[in-house]
């Protein structure tokens, strides 16, 4: 897709910001901790929706298709890139929506997949995993069913143990609350404050055997496979 494409959906995303002001405040807050963490866009698409970090896994978990995590192993963190979702309407999602969504995240994970496979210095990462955390526990599960349909399954919730890992989550939780109020405040509710963590996972060689695209042609709008700048939204 060309950036050209790009505007209509992307206009309104940028447009339908309820607090310009708040927006402008977190996102630089926001770029902060994504610098200090190595969090980055592996993709300049404007339908790519995820950035990734890579880290060794803290568990060791084995996957339906036999893939074995141990700890160490390297897996990719997804991270919500949040300049570039779709903004769920001021009345609740629609049908649009919803389909929208679909595309965004299989175009994604096709990006990912090809990106993936152009970088000899991530042969070991075994793993993608996302940590559900959009809302109530019910929220949650039912992302969980959603996020199967596109090959990721459910370890279980986490449940932090220390005091500075339930400080920290509760941080991550007000600053994801704030861009929510920032970008739609409409959408925005007091219980997000106690936002449920699932983690998901899909086995590299899942994303490579449904996402991978055979047919040779490369995306547009993609980054050096060698680079990991950040792309200006």
């Amino acid at each position: 897709m060309t950036a050209r494409a790009t505007s209509t959906f992307l206009q309104y995303n940028r447009l339908g910001r309820d607090h310009p002001w708040l927006g402008a405040i977190i996102e630089r807050i926001d770029a902060r901790l994504r610098a200090r963490e190595g969090v980055y866009e592996y993709s300049a698409s404007p339908d790519c929706i995820f950035r990734i970090q890579v880290i060794d896994s803290r568990e060791a978990i084995k996957l339906s298709d036999g893939t074995q995590l141990r700890p160490g192993d390297q897996i990719i963190n997804l991270h919500l890139w949040n300049e570039q979702l779709p903004v769920v309407p001021k009345n609740g999602a629609t049908l649009s929506w919803a389909r929208r969504m679909s595309q965004v995240v299989q175009s994604s994970l096709r990006e990912l997949a090809v990106y993936l496979a152009a970088r000899p210095d991530l042969t070991s990462v075994m793993a993608l995993r996302a940590n559900m955390s959009f809302g109530s526990v019910e929220q949650s599960e039912q992302i969980t069913r959603i996020a199967a349909r596109y090959g990721f399954e459910a370890t279980g919730p986490t449940q932090p143990g220390t005091m500075a890992e339930r400080l920290h989550r509760y941080g991550e939780n007000v600053l994801i609350s704030l861009m929510v109020i920032a970008r739609n405040t409409a959408a925005f509710r007091f219980q997000s404050l106690r936002r449920n963590r699932t983690p998901v996972y899909m086995s590299r060689r899942k994303l490579e055997s449904r996402f991978r695209s055979t047919d040779g042609d490369a995306p547009e709008g993609r980054l050096d496979p060698n680079s990991t700048r950040q792309v200006q939204s």
